[in-house]
């Protein structure tokens, strides 16, 4: 994950228009890209926020991956001027400033992937929670089970984790919603499912009180836009 910062001097539409051609030329065509998103700044701390996300089996893909698309690019712009510009209109878009986590998915615990049914950007809402890295507390994989995977306004899910950056506390779970209003239905519908999991309080607090125990309590909540037709 990337995270850049728009240059608010610049066009909106030919950024969008941009980021498209590369997608196409580029991202699209790298098999070693097996997922990409960009994602847009909705509800966060800062409204300049474009988060790049690029998923890859290993972690060596990483580099061969990006060894492929230099290749693409010089198929894509053979003359060396015009992808010369190119990727200084690109550069442009952005002020020289930009953060890189690399993590972990976890689907041990339950993943949800999202297929895309409509042309319109979904709300991907990305939470950040610390874990305590006592080796204490458990549960993660049987709530997913019983109540996100089961939760019908969740169009996907993904849990991941620290691999490389600055916390390695950092776990993180990316929902996809078709709208802002769907996660006021999620947590409601998330309430009547963990009522019919537990229906004995007693044992609905002992589970939680062993869940909670994996985290710190600290956490983040992060609201995005996707761009659905750079989404891979």
């Amino acid at each position: 994950m990337t995270t850049l910062h728009r240059n608010l001097d610049t066009d909106g539409k030919d950024w969008k228009a941009t980021e498209q051609e590369y997608f196409d030329k580029i991202t699209s065509k790298n098999d070693l890209i097996i997922g990409s998103e960009i994602l847009t700044h909705y509800y966060t701390g800062n409204s300049t926020e474009v988060i790049l996300v690029n998923v890859y089996k290993t972690w060596e893909d990483i580099e061969k991956a990006q060894a492929i698309s230099d290749e693409l690019a010089k198929k894509a712009w053979s003359d060396e001027k015009a992808r010369t510009a190119f990727f200084d209109k690109h550069r442009s878009y952005y002020v020289p400033l930009h953060s890189d986590e690399i993590y972990a998915s976890i689907e041990t615990i339950g993943m949800k992937e999202f297929k895309p049914s409509t042309k319109e950007p979904m709300i991907v809402y990305i939470r950040k929670s610390q874990m305590s890295m006592t080796g204490k507390g458990k549960g993660m994989k049987e709530y997913n089970e019983k109540i996100t995977l089961k939760d019908p306004f969740i169009k996907g899910y993904y849990p991941f984790r620290h691999s490389w950056g600055s916390d390695s506390r950092d776990f993180m779970e990316a929902y996809f919603y078709d709208s802002f209003a769907d996660i006021e239905k999620s947590n409601q519908k998330q309430d009547e499912l963990v009522k019919a999991a537990w229906p004995k309080e007693a044992d609905s607090k002992a589970f939680f009180d062993e869940l909670k125990l994996v985290f710190t309590g600290i956490h983040g909540d992060y609201i995005y836009h996707n761009l659905p037709s750079t989404s891979k």
